[in-house]
């Protein structure tokens, strides 16, 4: 295990900044995910950490050592490729021990170390087998055997799920999560899948141009989101994001004044909301698609749903249409009698405390703690 500090890490290619540095630590043994979308700087970050790329500025440490600019063989950390990168002419056994080889270790320990590996990862009667010979899964575990052997102090990952179909992500998602566990291991995994980091991290580090948008625990970043744009990437469907103003209306908060959706609130949000000083600023409410339920028509302060799409998912049903505020999307709850179909029209409100306030032109949440 290992605890990781970047202070104020950033890298420029020339004039082009892609990350204008960032704090983070990672504590040992723990699982973080760097996520984000394409050109986010999430890979960037993580080569930096490995030494295949140099930093620009900032200090990497690991366990209080500076590694800066110390060469990749030298930071004992291991990393596990999108394009597994193995050596197409060895066997399983030759690729998973040709470090250990290089770096001259005893041969008794060697075979240990690759045995116990090939038990960990289901690898048996494939030792002999070259990488042609495998499946993608096969290769995968293989990749990830060459750096269990090694024994590291940092596990990193390069979206290694990439190149699989979404059974064999499922499940390969279930063997990298059992086996940081198993080795006690600190892991960094870099994807720009959201629903692989909110099932796999500790905590989740999300990335928006090169940028730190939020850190936390997957419950964190879902539940108390800093921005709309975090808000957005985590949770599938999104959030849905209403653009409007919020008015006091009876005492209570409607977003697009007395003829618009009310918003439910506890006694205990009621100053918070007060202390913000909403009414008549401009602002994006936001509600998940869970968070609404459906009312009977013509109830006091109801939005109205022109349905246009209906998913049936096995376990959960997810109906999407326009409203007066945008196009909108409703988990439909359990038990209700008859599920909506295109051209239907409902009408939803948000459940009490269940939603979120953005500014409309930073996206800050203006309710967060």
């Amino acid at each position: 295990m290992a605890h990781l500090q970047l202070q104020k890490v950033g890298k420029s290619y020339g004039t082009v900044e892609v990350i204008p540095g960032i704090d983070f630590e990672i504590n040992s043994g723990e699982f973080l995910v760097l996520v984000g979308p394409s050109g986010s700087g999430k890979s960037t970050l993580l080569k930096m950490i490995a030494g295949l790329e140099e930093t620009t500025s900032g200090k990497i440490r690991v366990d209080g050592e500076d590694i800066t600019h110390l060469d990749p063989s030298a930071r004992d950390l291991a990393m596990v490729f999108q394009s597994y990168a193995l050596y197409p002419h060895m066997t399983v056994k030759d690729n998973m021990s040709f470090a250990l080889r290089m770096r001259g270790e005893d041969p008794t320990e060697i075979d240990r170390r690759v045995k116990d590996a090939v038990t960990m990862l289901d690898l048996g009667g494939l030792e002999n087998r070259k990488p042609g010979q495998l499946s993608g899964g096969q290769r995968q575990r293989v990749a990830m055997g060459r750096c269990v052997v090694r024994n590291p102090k940092l596990f990193l990952f390069d979206e290694p799920l990439s190149n699989l179909d979404a059974k064999l992500r499922a499940q390969t998602r279930i063997e990298i999560r059992r086996l940081h566990e198993r080795l006690n291991a600190t892991s960094i995994f870099v994807t720009h899948d959201q629903v692989e980091a909110m099932t796999m991290a500790d905590r989740i580090a999300l990335l928006k141009d090169g940028k730190l948008q939020q850190i936390g625990s997957p419950q964190d970043l879902y539940l108390r989101p800093n921005n709309s744009f975090v808000a957005t990437f985590i949770g599938t469907p999104e959030m849905n994001l209403l653009l409007g103003q919020v008015e006091t209306v009876n005492g209570g908060f409607q977003l697009g004044g007395a003829s618009g959706m009310h918003l439910p609130v506890s006694p205990e949000r009621q100053s918070k909301l007060t202390a913000a000083s909403l009414p008549g600023l401009q602002v994006k409410v936001g509600v998940r698609p869970e968070h609404f339920e459906i009312v009977p028509a013509g109830s006091k302060g109801a939005l109205k749903v022109d349905v246009n799409v209906t998913e049936w998912l096995g376990h959960e049903i997810f109906i999407f249409g326009q409203s007066s505020f945008g196009p909108i999307g409703v988990r439909v709850p359990e038990g209700v009698a008859a599920v909506p179909a295109a051209n239907d029209v409902l009408s939803v409100r948000p459940i009490s405390d269940r939603w979120h306030v953005f500014d409309a032109a930073s996206g800050d949440n203006l309710l967060a703690e």
